[in-house]
């Protein structure tokens, strides 16, 4: 096997996605850039710990499962530092616990990483509606929402301001560089806020190492699943003004300017061209055009009052959050 060795983490918390657990799992173990090992990070279930291990107490090397328990507080953040801890790979790849990944998608990200200076290589995320098809009123421009790529990164493989957390990998060296992700943004459940502890954690890592190069390569594909409940306007609602909450954290964190600058970019140009899109296919009586479009602007103020909500409470001090550094290995 040639390039670096790649850990893969999955974080995972509820016995309902059991199945899916299985499914991401297998398709590691199908990779055609084997992983060295793939760990499973239970996060504060000791009924769903207890049966993952008795599931993989037999897995041997070279597809070693190891199963450990999150060793921080509740919360995805620190699922995935208790991961980078315990992992042996130059690399350290991050799957959802409800997707599973293409053939190549790790040799794709290993292929990036011939590039001494490339710290971290995200890869393109498609959802799979749990109604066979996407709404007709869901923009692509907010495939965000449901954790997934959203119209409006560049095709390729090309340099970003940060990779998207579900199917990202980073160098081991970059956590030297940088910590671990910051705990009190990212998911905890159904809390708020729900995100961005990855755009936080890139663009540490670029102010503690200016060289570093993250990059994206569209090939390097997983599936993820987008279940009924995350189908409807509310959830598309309730995402977004959490979004705009996990933004404000994000901002206080390491500034509006690096906080905001990819947003800019996207609200400024991608999404007027997709409100422009949405018209036009309403003129031409297409299925859907008036609701992507009225989407698209009702996402972009639920984020923006969720941002100043945030930004309120930053102020004052009510929602905090905390890096830390990843030392050593955790036991599982």
């Amino acid at each position: 096997m040639s390039g670096p060795d790649i850990s893969v983490v999955i974080c995972v918390y509820t016995e309902d996605r059991w199945e899916d657990i299985l499914a991401a799992v297998s398709s590691v173990r199908e990779q055609s850039h084997p992983a060295l090992e793939t760990l499973l990070v239970v996060d504060h279930n000791a009924a769903l710990l207890d049966r993952l291990s008795k599931e993989y107490k037999e897995y041997k090397e070279p597809e070693e499962v190891r199963v450990l328990a999150n060793a921080g507080p509740r919360g995805l953040s620190a699922g995935r530092n208790t991961g980078i801890a315990a992992a042996h790979g130059d690399v350290v790849a991050f799957l959802d616990d409800d997707a599973v990944a293409e053939r190549d998608w790790l040799r794709h990200f290993a292929a990036g990483y011939a590039d001494p200076r490339v710290l971290a290589v995200g890869g393109r995320t498609v959802p799979i509606w749990a109604s066979g098809r996407r709404p007709a009123w869901f923009p692509e421009e907010f495939d965000w929402v449901v954790g997934c790529t959203y119209r409006g990164l560049p095709p390729g493989r090309v340099r970003v301001r940060n990779v998207l957390g579900g199917n990202a990998s980073f160098r081991r060296s970059a956590f030297d560089a940088a910590g671990g992700f910051a705990t009190g943004i990212g998911r905890d459940g159904d809390k708020r806020p729900l995100g961005c502890e990855e755009t936080e954690l890139c663009i540490r890592l670029t102010r503690a190492r200016p060289e570093a190069i993250l990059l994206i390569d569209d090939r390097a594909v997983i599936h993820h699943r987008v279940p009924e409940a995350r189908e409807h306007f509310g959830y598309f609602r309730s995402r977004a003004y959490a979004e705009g909450l996990s933004k404000a954290l994000v901002a206080r964190s390491v500034g509006t300017d690096k906080g905001l600058e990819s947003e800019r970019r996207y609200a400024t140009r991608v999404l007027p061209a997709g409100v422009a899109r949405g018209l036009r296919d309403a003129l031409l009586a297409r299925p859907g055009g008036a609701g992507r479009a009225g989407a698209i602007v009702a996402g972009v103020l639920t984020a923006a009052g969720g941002y100043v909500v945030g930004s309120v409470r930053a102020r004052r001090a009510t929602t905090t959050f905390s890096v830390v550094a990843i030392e050593g290995e955790a036991d599982g």
